[in-house]
């Protein structure tokens, strides 16, 4: 018995490690932090400012991770009550709210700061996504209607357009259509998970668009922004009039993406939706990098 208490003692700090990674859903805050400093980098191809990147990222990546925890804080009871979700750290208990709460006011709150002492142009961008998020999407719009999946999208083109923003120092097009770009590819990267737990976002009364308009029109829906997405972050590429290699590997990576929603819409499976699903984060990460490397051309 002692040996066992002695086991969990070691295992405790562990576990809250875990759990606190757990709480940041880091894949998906990586994924938007790549966007982001890919809009730097091809904004100041071959004069990176290091100090001004480095600590915009560092900002980036305190507010994302600090509004992803405090979503988890709200979402907590229907988190509970789906497979896919109830053993996230707060339906699980190996946390407290309180302790999460604290803890994702410690990232967001520096993470705000530090975007607004960088720049008012950067800060107001970050700041504006946080409240996107957490405040709209989050706690007003998500359990009440499924259109909230496009003001989500939304914040989650904010860390590509802080990063151009704080790059340029104003918010210009090709700013805007990387956005949009990201706006456009989320129901590729989410709608596709979404539609394997419908069931569940229907149990616990979440109006998810595949519970609520069907698999068809979802289908529909990721083909058709798919499409348009994959063509805004090809008119961004065609603005910064990147080189032809990288200009073309750019079109490829999106007429992939598309053939998958469209091949998900003629012949619909589950294993074609997590197909795209899975796609869908390796096309974003790939374009952003297409672009970075053409515009370090264009300028070398």
């Amino acid at each position: 018995m002692a040996e066992a208490r002695e086991f969990a003692a070691e295992r405790r700090p562990v576990a809250l490690v875990g759990a606190l990674i757990a709480l940041t859903k880091q894949k998906q805050t990586i994924l938007l932090l790549v966007t982001g400093v890919g809009a730097y980098a091809l904004t100041l191809p071959g004069a990176i400012v290091w100090p001004q990147a480095l600590l915009g990222a560092l900002s980036l990546w305190l507010s994302v991770s600090g509004c992803t925890v405090l979503n988890m804080v709200l979402d907590r009871d229907i988190d509970a009550k789906m497979a896919r979700t109830a053993t996230r750290p707060l339906p699980m208990g190996e946390l407290s709210v309180r302790s999460a709460v604290i803890y994702g006011l410690a990232l967001s709150l520096p993470g705000l700061a530090l975007a607004w002492s960088l720049g008012a142009t950067f800060g107001a961008v970050v700041t504006a996504g946080f409240a996107i998020d957490f405040v709209v999407y989050t706690a007003w719009l998500k359990r009440r209607t499924p259109l909230s999946i496009l003001v989500g999208g939304v914040s989650g083109g904010m860390p590509a357009l802080a990063g151009r923003a704080l790059a340029h120092g104003h918010i210009d097009l090709v700013g805007i259509l990387l956005a949009a770009g990201v706006l456009l590819w989320i129901p590729a990267h989410i709608l596709t998970l979404a539609m394997r737990r419908s069931d569940e976002n229907r149990a616990a009364g979440v109006p998810a668009w595949p519970s609520v308009y069907g698999p068809t029109a979802t289908r529909r829906l990721i083909a058709g922004s798919s499409i348009v997405g994959a063509c805004t972050l090809f008119a961004a590429g065609w603005l910064l009039r990147i080189p032809a290699a990288p200009l073309a590997l750019l079109a490829l990576l999106g007429l992939v993406l598309c053939a998958l929603a469209i091949g998900g819409l003629l012949r619909p499976s589950d294993r074609h939706d997590w197909a795209l699903f899975k796609a869908a984060s390796i096309y974003m990460a790939s374009s952003f990098g297409c672009l970075v490397v053409g515009a370090a051309l264009v300028a070398g």
